[in-house]
């Protein structure tokens, strides 16, 4: 949907919360606006509309709980600069990347679910590296050589960072990342635009916004 369409759908889910704050209804239509435009703003403040007795159903903290997932690395946020070395012991830092859409990958070569969803990433990589997009590989691994070879044996060409503190990585920490595989995807302003972006999901996108 563009950006008319979803607005329009907005307009439409707040004019309907705002005229039934009484109904046990009302919350999927807060759920459908989660799904749909991912605002987390705007949930929020029609959630704080709903009569007390609406907010503590089963199904409107079902969808505050969406809501304050969402305002987590929010889509539309800025990300904040972090820094870390690169394989060679090079500090890295977001910001030396800005002017590119950049995906931020949360992996570790111990993880099975991630490097079975690498094959997908080296796959965009090589499709849309040419066209302005590159990937950023925070890794939680906490001994180097496991880190290396997995980067060498799974093919990934891209820029990998890591402190080697497993789950306590400084920048998984900023980014509240408590489960891998996760990623971010930023644009050449450092603005988050889509989150978790697997399989096709992930080409699907870039190529919606590098074609």
């Amino acid at each position: 949907a563009d950006s008319s369409q979803l607005r329009s759908f907005e307009n439409m889910v707040e004019h309907f919360i705002s005229g039934n704050k009484n109904s046990y209804v009302t919350p999927i239509a807060l759920l459908q606006l989660m799904q749909v435009t991912h605002n987390a703003t705007l949930a929020e403040s029609l959630y704080k509309k709903l009569n007390a007795d609406i907010q503590r159903s089963s199904l409107a903290i079902y969808a505050k709980n969406q809501i304050n997932e969402a305002k987590i690395n929010a889509i539309g946020s800025v990300v904040p600069e972090f820094s870390q070395m690169d394989t060679s012991g090079k500090k890295i830092s977001i910001t030396s990347l800005r002017g590119k859409y950049v995906l931020i990958d949360f992996w570790a070569s111990w993880c099975r679910p991630c490097r079975e969803e690498n094959p997908n990433v080296v796959n965009a990589y090589k499709k849309y590296a040419s066209k302005n997009f590159t990937v950023l590989g925070v890794s939680l691994d906490q001994a180097k050589p496991a880190w290396i070879s997995a980067i060498k044996m799974d093919g990934l060409t891209w820029t990998h960072i890591s402190d080697l503190k497993g789950w306590q990585n400084d920048v998984a920490g900023m980014f509240h990342i408590t489960s891998i595989p996760q990623n971010l995807l930023i644009d050449p302003k450092g603005k988050i635009i889509a989150k978790n972006l697997r399989g096709e999901a992930l080409d699907n996108k870039l190529e919606s916004l590098l074609k």
